[in-house]
């Protein structure tokens, strides 16, 4: 038996947004990042609507990229002082991430981290409040899935926790939301969406309804990624469907080892999150191509290409390499800036932990540290 879980409630489109006038309740926490959501109006279009609701809302500001163990406690706090029975993650991936967490530790103050990184390991939520997903960016799809990240800077440790109960209850996706990002992040997170989507489909535990998913994100990332790029603003809105209809698929399906080498590497390096993922995915695609060539090549079909198994598996990889040429992504991490002696310091231990991510498990191919190692050496070298 498998099993497929989303938002019970999916509020997509233009003023999406305003359905938070219609939510039940008493009180509300906003989780954010930046002052973007400041800038875009989202903020304030969220907290008029908690308002006309009845709702009272106070803000948890600041939460940083790769959000960490200290920033979800304190959070977690000043939940408890509060007592909202709403919680709302509002950004991109990080806030979304670090409210998730929060979430977690308001309702269970006594649980820990080790217990949390445990897979599906987390105790029944909602005994307090409920969660709702705004996402401001295309590329992550955490409104939508059963997954958070959180680093412990002072010991390097990222704890990836992964289990139904962190499914938000509602997601929205604006797609007004999505027209005020910088062309970098477009770059970025679309890529990161792409992954998404091709990591899903060739998962070990993908399915008729995951590989569905993947396969309609990769056709609309394909026809509208570099026009979002370009600022089109109806391709701005396909893009924020898209990465959402591929989060959907790989909280299901799960992922591969693109994303165990970028949770490695992207704190480590200072890699964004998704300018890692179109880094490594060239040749990711090419080591699994051993035991996942049939799908790739059926992937590879739906974007219109044509030949045989091997010649569309190369097309694959070059359709991957001219996006992130023609958005300015660096073929390489030495292009990048990464330094070497750096990356060679590294080498052994991000290859072991990499081997060791959760997300390694449903990686169609299975690989070794030996592997992983020559994996990042390309990756960095070219």
């Amino acid at each position: 038996m498998a099993r497929f879980t989303i938002p019970r409630d999916v509020y997509f489109g233009e003023n999406a947004l305003d359905e938070l006038k219609n939510i039940k309740g008493k009180k509300a926490v906003i989780v954010l990042g930046d002052s973007s959501a400041k800038k875009n109006g989202a903020l304030k279009k969220i907290e008029n609507n908690l308002k006309e609701a009845g709702i009272e809302s106070r803000r948890i500001e600041g939460v940083e990229n790769d959000p960490t163990v200290k920033t979800v406690l304190e959070g977690a706090k000043m939940m408890r002082d509060f007592e909202p029975d709403w919680i709302i993650g509002l950004g991109g991936g990080s806030p979304m991430d670090a409210a998730k967490a929060m979430w977690i530790f308001y309702e269970n103050p006594d649980f820990t981290f080790e217990e949390a990184a445990q897979p599906f390991n987390l105790p029944e939520l909602r005994k307090k409040a409920r969660f709702i997903a705004v996402t401001t960016t295309s590329g992550t799809g955490s409104e939508v899935t059963s997954f958070s990240v959180i680093t412990d800077h002072e010991t390097n440790v990222k704890y990836p926790i992964a289990d139904f109960n962190i499914t938000p209850d509602m997601a929205i996706v604006d797609t007004d939301l999505a027209q005020t990002m910088p062309e970098k992040l477009v770059a970025h997170t679309g890529m990161d969406a792409l992954t998404h989507a091709i990591e899903a489909y060739v998962s070990t535990i993908s399915n008729e309804l995951t590989d569905a998913l993947a396969k309609q994100s990769v056709e609309m990332i394909q026809k509208h990624l570099l026009n979002s790029y370009e600022g089109n603003e109806e391709a701005r809105a396909k893009m924020h469907l898209a990465q959402c209809l591929a989060g959907m698929s790989f909280s299901n399906a799960i992922l591969g080892i693109v994303h165990s080498m970028a949770h490695k590497t992207g704190a480590l390096f200072k890699v964004p999150h998704g300018c890692a993922n179109a880094i490594y995915l060239p040749h990711v695609i090419r080591f699994n191509a051993e035991t996942a060539g049939e799908k790739f090549a059926d992937m590879s079909r739906r974007l219109g290409f044509t030949g045989s198994q091997e010649e569309l598996v190369d097309q694959l990889i070059e359709f991957v390499n001219d996006l992130n040429k023609k958005m300015n992504i660096p073929s390489s991490l030495k292009a990048f800036g990464i330094d070497e002696e750096l990356f060679l310091d590294n080498l052994d231990s991000i290859s072991e932990n990499a081997v060791n991510d959760p997300c390694t498990g449903t990686n169609p191919r299975q690989v070794s540290v030996a592997q992983m190692k020559e994996l990042f050496k390309v990756s960095y070298y070219g």
